[in-house]
């Protein structure tokens, strides 16, 4: 029971003022803008809107801006934002197949078609601190594009340092310059990059790819209920707290869950979002998203029903947030145990209520945060309660000497 504070509107409203002075800082700072936050904090405006369930980048840096950086208050500004918004369509299943790609690696095989893409990250630095960046105005080197293999055209193979699985039937690789490939919006059709699991579903050593209801439930909409399908829980966990799945990808590696993944693709670029208009009859592109899907490759030892073979981990995230698609991944077939008959560990990251309900930062925010708040009169009671319990003792206490 909460109670109200006399005087503690004003209270309130100091406080307002004196959070809008220290958001903006030192005056003579050159104030932060939303367009830099956006272009310049990029993985920070990505974990927004993966966590937010809301893809919009400019809302997220303005997000970022108004919180002071924390990026669950953000998040809890976006959801709090796209719960105003209607629902006008829901769009065709994006076609990752299509991806036009800036980043794509597989840890289990080291010959693909299309190549090793590194992309921009931070994997091959040396985590020193650039010193340059404090200079005003330090422009960035560009790259520099890898010529191709003789005799072979298209995008270079950078190799990732890999040599782990065996080499897949030749096929020409994809995409120019260093293995960008084709842009959704250059008026080109991209080139299909194929995902790296189909070579191994071609003989039957993975299982196959899973399908899902046409319709599944929207967590955004209807509580969760459980046992969940795995796509509520894929939901469920894309827009969870990276840290906490973080965390959870971590324990299930070192043995509590028994996973152990490589990573069999990870792919980071622009897809296109097609709604299907019924007046005409079919789909048009409304636009595109920057998306991060990865999928890792795990050990199944059979059951009474499936022969042994490779099983599946998956994960999409909005934007680059590769960290948070691999810990998705390996969460998300942690969760599977039952439907392939597996036992039971006990571990965290198998139980599915302790998952998804705890793995939301804005519940578990809201939860811990409210305590803070008056709880006068339930201490009071709890005051009362121990001093009454203390008298008794003291009382038999006293009679028993």
């Amino acid at each position: 029971m909460y109670v109200a504070v006399k005087g503690g509107e004003r209270a309130i409203d100091n406080a307002h003022a004196w959070l809008a002075v220290e958001r903006r800082g030192d005056p003579a700072v050159p104030e932060l803008s939303v367009a830099q936050i956006r272009e310049q904090m990029t993985l920070a405006v990505n974990r927004v809107m993966a966590e937010g369930s809301l893809y919009d980048p400019d809302l997220a840096a303005l997000a970022i801006k108004q919180s002071r950086g924390d990026l669950i208050e953000a998040v809890f500004l976006i959801r709090a934002y796209r719960t105003t918004l209607p629902r006008l369509a829901a769009s065709q299943p994006v076609d990752t197949g299509a991806m036009a790609v800036d980043r794509r690696i597989s840890a289990t095989f080291k010959d693909l078609p299309g190549g090793q893409v590194l992309g921009p990250t931070f994997d091959y630095t040396h985590r020193l601190l650039d010193f340059a960046l404090m200079a005003e105005g330090a422009s960035a080197v560009p790259p520099t594009p890898i010529p191709a293999p003789p005799g072979e055209g298209g995008a270079p193979r950078s190799g990732n340092g890999s040599d782990a699985g065996a080499a897949v039937p030749p096929s020409p690789p994809v995409g120019e310059g260093w293995g960008g490939g084709t842009p959704v919006n250059s008026g080109e059709e991209p080139a299909r990059v194929p995902h790296v699991t189909s070579f191994l579903n071609r003989d039957g050593l993975i299982e196959p790819t899973a399908t899902f209801e046409a319709t599944p439930s929207d967590l955004t909409r209807e509580p969760m209920e459980l046992p969940a399908s795995r796509a509520l829980r894929l939901q469920a966990i894309t827009r969870a707290d990276e840290g906490f799945i973080l965390g959870l990808a971590y324990s299930t590696q070192r043995g509590y869950g028994r996973t152990h993944a490589f990573v069999g693709e990870l792919r980071i670029g622009r897809v296109a979002v097609e709604v299907e208009i019924p007046e005409l009859g079919f789909a048009v592109e409304i636009g595109e998203i920057e998306l991060t899907e990865c999928e890792t490759v795990n050990q199944f030892k059979g059951s009474k029903t499936e022969p042994p073979q490779f099983t599946r981990g998956y994960g999409l995230v909005f934007g680059q947030s590769e960290r948070k698609a691999i810990s998705m991944s390996l969460v998300d077939r942690s969760l599977r145990w039952k439907e392939l008959g597996e036992d039971d560990s006990g571990a965290p990251a198998q139980d599915e209520e302790f998952v998804l309900y705890h793995c939301d930062n804005i519940q578990a925010t809201g939860f811990l945060e409210h305590i803070k708040l008056p709880h006068y009169v339930d201490f009071q009671s709890e005051l009362e309660l121990i001093r009454r319990l203390r008298a008794e003792a003291m009382a038999l206490r006293e009679a028993a000497e």
